[in-house]
């Protein structure tokens, strides 16, 4: 039997790293948690958990470099999966409670409160997946997904190529009170904010979607 891809979860003292490797090795792949820098970044796949404050997790991602790591891949064309605040991380800025901290910056947004009745958003929710996507792949619009957060990124705020010539990305949403990017699809760049390592058959579904666009 062919050994599956290579993939590294980031340990940047994110809590929910064991989890995510289960999750991932039973999808498929050849699984290390590490902060190392040569091995984060020649891995076939990249996985940047995440639990707490947004602030707290970028912190830890800079002390390992991180997002530098991200960013070394990205400019090469290798793949990377940003799970709940890994996903948010990922974008221009978080507040919380009056605090911005600055995130990566690979999409412009902020990750602000979730306006709702009730905050956290936790338990199963369904998202709105738009065609063509590879993450959801096979799964009908009635598959259900695993959430706990109290903030997320409610506006897309990535303007279209005015040329034409780099298709736009693929987002999915979900509602909990309001709208809310549940995942984001860009080329080698992907994110969840739902966590598939907690969602049962949907998320092994996924992931073993994600690790089939590994080269």
């Amino acid at each position: 039997m062919a050994a599956g891809p290579n993939v590294v979860v980031l340990d940047y003292g994110s809590g929910n790293l064991r989890s995510a490797e289960r999750a991932v090795a039973r999808a498929g792949a050849d699984v290390t948690v590490t902060a190392d820098w040569d091995a984060a970044v020649e891995a076939d796949g990249l996985v940047v958990p995440g639990v707490g404050a947004f602030a707290a997790c970028m912190a830890g991602l800079r002390s390992v470099r991180g997002d530098q790591i991200i960013g070394r891949r990205l400019a090469g064309g290798r793949p990377v999966l940003g799970i709940c605040v890994g996903m948010q991380i990922l974008f221009g800025k978080g507040i919380e409670h009056g605090v911005t901290t600055e995130g990566c910056d690979e999409w412009p947004g902020t990750v602000e409160r979730l306006e709702a009745p009730v905050v956290p958003h936790m338990g199963w929710s369904t998202v709105d997946a738009p065609a063509g996507s590879a993450l959801f792949r096979g799964m009908d619009a009635g598959t259900r997904f695993y959430f706990v957060h109290s903030y997320a990124v409610r506006r897309w705020e990535l303007e279209p190529d005015p040329t034409g010539r780099i298709a736009p990305p693929l987002v999915t949403w979900a509602e909990h009170g309001d709208r809310f990017v549940a995942a984001v699809e860009n080329g080698p760049l992907c994110a969840t904010q739902f966590h598939p390592e907690k969602s049962g058959d949907a998320g092994a579904e996924l992931l073993r979607n994600w690790l089939s666009t590994l080269s």
